[in-house]
């Protein structure tokens, strides 16, 4: 049997192979500490699975749900309105997805055709660029350079490019780098959309897990963001709910009345015990996001600190559940991470897996417990990786 031409617009990715590597290290007895992934290691919290465990109970739990219960719609509006001031229409501005992946691989389905540019960030969210090859897109790359704060440079994109483009995606907090966008920046992105009539996707799915008391800033809190671009967001990393598929696209209505054509004919909607455990935690889990986010902004400075005193000077990230940090001269992504792992047991992954601007760096997860963050420093300090970095 052939496979289809478009698989062949696949490269098999640096994840498989890690894994692979991984997994022989554990057989021949190696202790991994593994920080490559970006899944949360807790789970939800009580009231948000006691709420899964009742609604399961009940006959018509297991029928089609088809669509967002309105009951949904509703909780992402006012979930919009309180944490990010941000007005949402529940009846016509919000649409369920199973998680943002599932809104960021289909986009591409609904608004492009074969050659199509759209303009990817890079290092980018690896899923941007597979959604984009599955349809036959151009993808344009902007580069994220810390020069730059990690921001798209809008002016060094030519106008023919520009003209021709029909999607931006963007990602703030960001992944692989945990940078935050500013207000001024997304007003000029709304200023170049509107100019060139591009769409604008941002994907908004670190918006709970930003540090050092600062606010989360929706596209969609911009000034005529609405009229360009929609948000895609999930309830995977906030509130720890990844294996249950669920999340949403606010934003411009006729946009969302185009994608829901597509939708209709995907799937049969997510399980509705997971759309009322979701209903809860968008209603009542505020408390919750608040220690979440401790969480991840201790293990940061965990991490970031004990790296800088074993002589790492690693970048304090403002947002996310990664660190964005350099690597030796000398070394490429892909070997560093290899001898890291050779090492110490520590997985991390190469930044180059998120595009060619993400060479000289790796993403850290910080996906372990305290005792483990502590545990890989002590690893890294007492191996070989560390008179490389401080000879950069």
């Amino acid at each position: 049997m052939i496979a289809s031409q478009r698989l062949n617009r696949f490269d098999q990715l640096i994840f498989s192979e890690l894994a692979q590597y991984k997994y022989k290290k554990i057989e021949e007895g190696k202790d991994i500490i593994d920080l490559s992934i970006g899944s949360p290691d807790q789970p939800p919290p009580s009231f948000i699975q006691q709420a899964m465990i009742e609604e399961i109970t009940k006959k018509d739990a297991f029928q089609y749900s088809l669509t967002g219960l309105p009951e949904f719609h509703t909780a992402v509006s006012q979930f919009y309105q309180r944490r990010y001031d941000v007005d949402i229409c529940p009846e016509t501005e919000v649409l369920q997805t199973m998680g943002s992946q599932d809104a960021l691989m289909h986009l591409p389905l609904a608004f492009m055709d074969e050659g199509d540019i759209v303009l990817l960030p890079d290092p980018g969210y690896t899923a941007y660029e597979a959604a984009f090859h599955i349809v036959g897109a151009s993808i344009y790359s902007m580069p994220l350079l810390e020069e730059n704060g990690y921001l798209p440079d809008l002016d060094n994109i030519s106008p023919s490019i520009a003209q021709k483009a029909k999607m931006m995606v963007l990602n703030f907090p960001g992944n692989p780098v945990p940078a935050l966008s500013t207000k001024s920046f997304f007003e000029k992105v709304v200023a170049f959309a509107k100019k060139y009539e591009i769409i604008v996707i941002h994907d908004f799915a670190y918006s709970e897990l930003i540090f050092d008391q600062q606010k989360p800033i929706s596209f969609l809190s911009i000034k005529g963001a609405k009229e360009v671009g929609l948000e895609c967001n999930s309830l995977s990393k906030s509130f720890n709910m990844a294996g249950s598929r669920i999340g949403y696209i606010v934003g411009n209505k006729k946009l969302l009345r185009h994608f829901m054509k597509l939708k209709s004919n995907l799937d049969y909607g997510v399980f509705s015990p997971i759309q009322r455990a979701a209903i809860q935690a968008l209603l009542k889990g505020d408390t919750f996001l608040e220690a979440n986010k401790n969480l991840y902004e201790e293990r940061r400075n965990v991490l970031v600190n004990g790296l800088k005193n074993i002589g790492w000077d690693v970048a304090l990230p403002p947002a996310t559940m990664f660190v964005w940090a350099k690597i030796p001269e000398g070394y490429t992504s892909t070997e560093f991470v290899y001898q890291l792992i050779d090492q110490t047991g520590v997985v991390v992954t190469p930044g180059n897996a998120f595009g060619q601007y993400g060479e000289g760096y790796v993403r850290i997860a910080l996906v372990q417990p305290l005792e483990r963050l502590q545990e890989a420093i002590k690893r890294i300090a007492e191996s070989h990786v560390i008179p490389m970095i401080k000879n950069r």
